[in-house]
């Protein structure tokens, strides 16, 4: 009884641990193409 209810926590935080950090991985996707591609034209001026 005590097994299943940890489970299903366990599962629950993993899902709310997903949906947390899947921001920061498009953010750090997107600051990490930007400056590999030399800043997306921010140094054109």
């Amino acid at each position: 009884m005590f097994r299943a209810i940890a489970d299903v926590l366990r599962q629950i935080g993993g899902a709310i641990a997903t949906v947390v950090t899947l921001p920061f991985r498009a953010l750090a996707r997107l600051f990490g193409g930007a400056s590999a591609s030399g800043g997306r034209g921010a140094r054109r001026a």
